[in-house]
């Protein structure tokens, strides 16, 4: 979870002290704000999380595509599948 008072850093503060913000990051598995003049520019994150976050999106476009096949009728059923599946085999 978000602590506000630690990690939302400036820059600056990003710049000079780089290995200790990264060792943040990496042990406690939650992002780090980062401001530019005052204002929320970028987000820093550890690769796991980051790598989560695609893996869930990409699931959810895989989801909506299937449910758009199924609302437009591009589908099979079990049993046509099935017997598809033993034509090409037999």
């Amino acid at each position: 979870m978000l602590n506000l008072a630690k990690d939302i850093r400036p820059i600056s503060y990003i710049k000079a002290h780089s290995a200790e913000i990264l060792k943040q990051v990496e042990d406690k598995k939650t992002p780090i704000v980062i401001t530019q003049n005052g204002e929320a520019k970028a987000i820093l994150l550890d690769i796991n999380s980051y790598q989560n976050i695609i893996d869930s999106i990409n699931l959810m476009k895989i989801i909506s595509i299937g449910e758009d096949d199924i609302k437009n009728g591009r589908f099979v059923t079990h049993e046509e599948l099935d017997k598809k599946i033993q034509e090409i085999l037999d």
